[in-house]
């Protein structure tokens, strides 16, 4: 593949040609080993991409940067989501992957990416699960969408959660209801992280897709 980003590529050990697809996409500071410990009873039943933030930002990697609370930089985000788009039809083409069976799993800015990506790619996405994010205004003001109709989704937040507020999340959920997306919305006694019973939720989540 002629990507920008470093990833990480976990092959599905069971044969055939239809099995589904895990892209993962990091928090600020992270690399592309984290969200992989989440996902770990997946591997061997899919194929899993998981991406290293393009920016360094210590005392690991972002994938864009932010203005304000809640404002990521718009020029940075454009260009990232853009070379995201690119990453997943190439994998698809690279690794033959099975389009109807594509799910997304982001943590913070991840979550924003993976949100933003089941908007702007249709019905290429088939599942997204979005963890402590949100999802910006300019998004929902500003960009082309597509329907979403046809999108699971598994929305979660810690309750203290103090660098994004679970309000937040509260909004990414009803956004997408309003749309015709079926999504599942959960809370935590967690502060900006996961828990154990929220990645029990998130493999639950993905493996009834």
């Amino acid at each position: 593949m002629k990507s920008p980003f470093t990833y990480k590529y976990i092959a599905p050990t069971t044969n055939g040609n239809d099995q589904p697809s895990l892209f993962l996409f990091h928090g600020m500071g992270s690399n592309e080993e984290d969200l992989l410990q989440l996902v770990k009873e997946l591997e061997g039943s899919h194929h899993i991409f998981s991406l290293r933030g393009p920016i360094v930002f210590n005392p690991g990697y972002a994938f864009f940067t932010i203005e304000e609370e809640g404002r990521p930089e718009r020029q940075v985000f454009d260009k990232v989501l853009t070379y995201l788009h690119q990453f997943i039809a190439e994998a698809v083409q690279e690794y033959s992957l099975d389009q109807s069976k594509i799910s997304l799993v982001g943590f913070s800015q991840g979550a924003v990416l993976a949100q933003t990506i089941a908007l702007t790619m249709g019905d290429v996405i088939k599942g997204v699960a979005a963890l402590s994010g949100y999802l910006p205004d300019f998004v929902k003001e500003e960009y082309r969408k597509h329907p979403v109709d046809h999108l699971t989704m598994f929305i979660s937040h810690g309750e203290y959660d103090y660098v994004i507020p679970s309000h937040w999340g509260l909004e990414s959920k009803n956004y997408f209801e309003e749309l015709g997306a079926n999504v599942t919305y959960k809370t935590y006694e967690d502060g900006h992280g996961v828990v154990p019973e929220n990645q029990l939720d998130l493999v639950n989540f993905i493996k009834q897709l």
